[in-house]
């Protein structure tokens, strides 16, 4: 009983402490999603496409030089038939090359305007709730992640319930 409010103020201290702790975590998790897809989908999807970019720039030209011998050869029936072949695999491989190029800049623009975006948003997300939780300001940690449309899930939602694991 001597300690009794002490003790009342200690318990509603930590539990201020957890539930803004627990606040501050969703919003670090997050920041660490969102920049995790930006740099393992995002950007891992535009260097796929400009690997394949390369790889069909190196087809395209293989297929012109063949193109090109071919046409400085004699023209006799088989050759004829072989420089029909070559043209058509060099038309092909130009639109693959040409489509390829078109991604690879469509993407990087993207890429640009996106990192610059999502960079932009995520940091100033960060800041103002690391700030607002070592400030000690509940509310405004809340309308932080109210503005960032986070949703916080509750202590042990991902735990399955007792009749889902029977």
């Amino acid at each position: 009983p001597e300690l009794q409010e002490e003790f009342g103020y200690n318990a509603e201290t930590q539990k201020l402490l957890c539930k803004n702790g627990e606040t501050l975590l969703g919003a670090v998790n997050f920041f660490v999603s969102s920049i995790n897809t930006l740099v393992n989908k995002t950007m891992e999807d535009t260097l796929m496409t400009v690997k394949q970019y390369e790889t069909a720039r190196l087809e395209y030209d293989a297929y012109r030089t063949d193109l090109e011998e071919l046409s400085l050869g004699p023209r006799d029936a088989s050759t004829l038939c072989r420089l029909d072949a070559a043209q058509a695999n060099f038309q092909a491989h130009r639109a693959k090359y040409e489509k390829l190029r078109a991604d690879v800049a469509v993407k990087l623009k993207f890429l640009e305007e996106n990192k610059v975006k999502v960079m932009h948003k995520q940091l100033l997300l960060f800041h103002n709730a690391v700030s607002a939780y070592f400030a000690g300001n509940q509310q405004q940690l809340e309308q932080t992640l109210k503005q960032f449309n986070i949703k916080l899930k509750s202590p042990g939602a991902d735990k399955p319930s007792w009749l889902e694991e029977q």
